[in-house]
């Protein structure tokens, strides 16, 4: 009996849905209201900050992300990394190289090639170093994107860190 003996007449009868992750909004404002309100602290207008955000969230990538809300990459970069998402193109090394080059130990030149990064993303590592997420818009991102532990239905899936003992 071989492999196509024993799949014969099975067949497929129903299509899996795509739920996506659950979430539960506990706002009344939407997000780009809520985003509006540090507007002036981000590189770009607070519903395409929002737009960013859920596209991004959505499983898109940040060029992606960018491109739904009609603004730079880069400048969807930004507004993710002072909204608390980690953006960096560099690792632990590469924030030590960056940190260097800040401090005026080494050139931008020497800085990139030892980072081993693209213009832009050197860039971007720059601008992740020089400046801190905002408090109040991270808050406000998570509000909108926390899971509700009671009625998760993967909370069974996660391990707490006592597991680990």
């Amino acid at each position: 009996m071989g492999l196509s003996d024993i799949a014969a007449g099975v067949e497929v009868t129903t299509e899996q849905r795509d739920r996506g992750v659950a979430t539960v909004d506990r706002t009344e404002q939407s997000l780009a209201e809520r985003l509006d309100a540090v507007a002036d602290e981000l590189p770009c207008t607070g519903e395409a900050a929002a737009t960013v955000v859920e596209r991004y969230t959505g499983g898109g990538s940040v060029g992606a992300a960018a491109r739904t809300a009609a603004v730079a990459p880069m400048t969807a970069a930004k507004a993710l990394h002072l909204l608390g998402e980690s953006v960096s193109p560099v690792g632990p090394t590469g924030r030590d190289v960056i940190d260097d080059y800040l401090a005026g130990e080494l050139s931008r030149t020497d800085a990139r090639q030892l980072a081993r990064v693209s213009e832009t993303e050197f860039a971007l590592a720059v601008y992740v170093a020089t400046h801190d997420p905002l408090p109040d818009a991270r808050a406000a991102v998570e509000d909108a994107l926390a899971v509700d532990t009671e009625t998760d239905p993967l909370a069974e899936t996660r391990s707490e860190t006592t597991d680990l003992l």
